[in-house]
């Protein structure tokens, strides 16, 4: 018997590898199965014909291209996300993409390609639009929510850690076959599921795209279903600053100081910021307070002790941190959640407050001004300022907040908020998270 040396063996080794894996290559199957036997979730899987085409297409070309798209954040989903097409790259630059949409899927459909099409990428973040497909299909909400609900299941066995942003189905039309009570039903659904999930981030694209009546846009909308060029841009305009806080997208940052003023937040960490903690010796006393006069119980006055966050990149409980310059307050997990920050400081003498302030799609915040708030929202759809003509959705604005003589004026973009807000004597300045992710930075004040 003739023997190979081992040389020979060993020099050709890699050309072996090589044909092995171009043969396994070659012989993977990227089908539709034929029947739902045996597949994971419930509900449809579509086959009709130019679906099939499609999916054994983009799935095959996605797999030669995998090695150059790991470790992206991938954008999954249907017909929405597959229309995004070379665009995506731009809207997010500095990021690297992989989309990995494919037109008509469904939640199913998604479950089943997961695991070759996204999670072996072992992607830095995920990006997820899916269900619109599984309502023309008959789907019902639950059976949606239950598919989803494998998905993240799946998602987190793989990586715990990479952050999913969940985004509402969008609204479309009766004409679609997509009722407004359905699709509301189903994100209701979505966010019940997630609750207390920290990896999954909520982003609220229903209220994005809504047209007040609960139908799509038209001018984002052109069939009512899919996005135009302008729909896609307020789509990344919501994406972008969520992906930023998640340092998965670069920052560019050039501001001057104005002379006079000094900064209240370093942009490194949360020195000199904490939560306002009621005295331990206060609430006995106030339970004395109560026994003696249970009526006068409300008038007790609320005294507090600051809790120093110094040198803390994050607060204990993650809900404010230092992020790329910018003083973020992170989308609650359980959709709504207030919590305030304050300054350690105490300011009694007169002051012009000016900062820079980003709200993700119907955020809700606030600015502490010696206690009292000054709603700090999405204005143009959570409110209350909802006329101001100078505000930018999902853009940076600018607050300034003037205080003299216990009355503060207001300004957004130079708009007028509040003319004469009463405000105490002394007390901090903070700032609420309640729902979505806010922004701030820049945060100066110059004592008068």
């Amino acid at each position: 018997m003739n023997r190979i040396p081992c040389f020979v063996r060993l020099l050709a080794l890699p050309f072996l590898v090589f044909a092995f894996a171009v043969s396994a290559e070659e012989g993977r199957d990227f089908k539709i199965p034929e029947t739902n036997e045996g597949l994971p979730g419930e509900g449809v899987i579509r086959r009709y014909e130019w679906f099939q085409k499609l999916w054994e297409g983009r799935r095959s070309a996605w797999a030669k291209a995998a090695e150059t798209d790991r470790g992206a954040v991938v954008f999954l989903g249907d017909s929405i996300t597959q229309g995004w097409g070379g665009a995506l790259g731009a809207s997010f630059p500095g990021m690297k993409v992989a989309n990995r949409g494919i037109s008509g899927d469904t939640t199913r459909g998604v479950l089943i390609r997961l695991q070759e099409d996204v999670l072996s990428l072992d992607p830095a973040g995920i990006v997820l639009l899916i269900g619109t497909n599984d309502l023309d299909e008959a789907g019902t909400p639950e059976m949606i929510a239950g598919n989803l609900k494998l998905i993240l299941e799946a998602i987190a066995a793989h990586d715990p850690e990479v952050p999913v942003l969940l985004c509402e189905v969008f609204p479309s039309h009766d004409s679609k076959n997509r009722p407004t009570e359905k699709i509301q039903k189903v994100n209701e659904l979505y966010r019940d599921l997630v609750k207390g999930n920290e990896q999954v981030l909520v982003v609220d694209t229903f209220e994005l795209f809504d047209d007040g009546s609960g139908d799509a846009i038209p001018a984002l909308f052109p069939d009512l279903l899919h996005l135009n060029e302008a729909g896609y841009a307020k789509w990344a305009a919501a994406l972008r600053p969520i992906l930023e806080g998640l340092e998965l997208l670069p920052v560019e940052e050039d501001f001057v100081l104005e002379d006079g003023f000094e900064y209240l937040f370093n942009g490194y960490d949360l020195t000199g910021w904490g939560y306002e903690v009621t005295s331990p010796k206060h609430i006995e006393a106030g339970a004395r307070w109560r026994q003696r006069d249970p009526k006068g119980a409300a008038e007790w006055p609320v005294v507090t002790q600051p809790q120093s966050f110094d040198g803390l990149k994050e607060s204990p409980d993650g809900r404010f941190a230092a992020v790329n310059g910018r003083l973020l307050v992170r989308i609650p997990s359980a959709y709504r959640s207030i919590q305030q920050l304050h300054t350690t400081r105490q300011f009694p003498k007169d002051f012009v407050l000016r900062l820079e302030f980003r709200a993700s799609p119907f955020a809700d915040s606030g600015v502490y001004i010696r206690g009292p708030q000054l709603q700090c929202r999405d204005y143009a759809l959570a409110g209350p300022y909802e006329d101001l003509e100078n505000y930018v959705p999902q853009g940076w604005n600018t607050l300034e907040i003037t205080v003299r003589g216990g009355k503060a004026r207001c300004l957004c973009n130079g708009e007028v908020l509040e003319e004469g807000m009463e405000v105490p004597d002394t007390g901090s300045i903070g700032v609420e998270g309640d729902r979505g992710q806010m922004e701030y930075r820049r945060i100066r004040i110059k004592e008068l």
